[in-house]
């Protein structure tokens, strides 16, 4: 029992990464309506940049919070530079623009840094949990820090105009630019949130994949697996796919004989398949319906 409470409190804890990635991969299909590919290498890339300020003698909170601002700028750039041209373009055109963004990114950050790995800081130590053995005090400040961020965002989008501006203008963008709303600036601000968030993904868990170029690789695939879980169209179904994700991954390693650290991230991918298979709008999505 106490093994299964300690692998599902740790599943909670990636989970809640997970569910970070996941939230910011839906906050773009939103606005935009295509996967974002390369929101790992976005994540990567700021996390870096956050352990280079650290190199430089800024103390963790600042360069932290200092990195969740410049990963905010860098998305609204991103937006602006590559995709607003990009706007009504084929989808496959996006495709490509995706892959070259994340291809830019995973060979800038090979060229400035290296490609040898680098241990991040545990901002909280890795002592046990108030006396606990069961899950330690990092693994508790990830579950925490993404429980409050998630919360703040959805006070956001329910209860601020901007967020209300940001809702519509994703919803029916059309309708959106007649009552007024900019929704190329709702867009811009969507890019924005979801690069902060994925930076808050990245340098939480860091520490513990270590720090690299590739190190988002397969924390985007559980990303992607907990978006189309919980439904591509829902937030709130992406923060669940992600838990549920992390949780299931965590106990599947653990119980299932023969399964492995070597078999986990398939199993992520056959869950991807599964879902579209079964329930192509997710456990949380809504069938969507066009009047022709």
């Amino acid at each position: 029992m106490e093994l299964l409470i300690g692998q599902t409190l740790s599943g909670l804890a990636n989970g809640a990464i997970y569910a970070c990635i996941a939230l910011a991969l839906v906050m773009i299909y939103k606005t935009i309506d295509h996967l974002n590919i390369a929101q790992g290498e976005m994540a990567m890339i700021s996390t870096f940049f956050a352990w280079q300020l650290m190199e430089w003698g800024v103390p963790y909170w600042p360069a932290f919070f200092l990195t969740i601002f410049v990963a905010f700028c860098g998305g609204v750039a991103i937006d602006r530079v590559l995709f607003r041209p990009l706007a009504k373009a084929p989808v496959l055109t996006h495709l490509a623009g995706f892959v070259a963004l994340f291809m830019i990114l995973n060979s800038v950050a090979g060229l400035v840094w290296d490609f040898t790995i680098k241990p991040f800081p545990y901002p909280f130590g890795t002592s046990p949990f108030l006396g606990s053995s069961l899950i330690s005090t990092h693994q508790a400040a990830m579950i925490g820090i993404s429980m409050v961020l998630l919360f703040l965002l959805y006070l956001f989008f329910q209860f601020t105009r901007i967020g209300l501006a940001m809702r519509a203008a994703a919803t029916l963008p059309e309708s959106a630019r007649l009552v007024g709303i900019r929704t190329g600036r709702m867009v811009s601000l969507g890019w924005g949130m979801a690069s902060a968030i994925g930076a808050v993904a990245g340098m939480l868990i860091a520490p513990v994949v270590f720090l690299e170029p590739n190190m988002m690789a397969g924390i985007l695939l559980y990303g992607f697996a907990a978006a189309v879980l919980g439904g591509l169209s829902s937030p709130a179904g992406a923060v669940a796919g992600g838990l549920l994700v992390g949780v299931f991954e965590n106990l599947v390693g653990t119980f299932v004989p023969g399964v492995g650290h070597e078999i986990k991230l398939p199993l992520a991918l056959a869950l991807i398949i599964a879902v579209l298979a079964l329930k192509p709008n997710g456990l949380f999505g809504r069938k969507i319906t066009q009047r022709v």
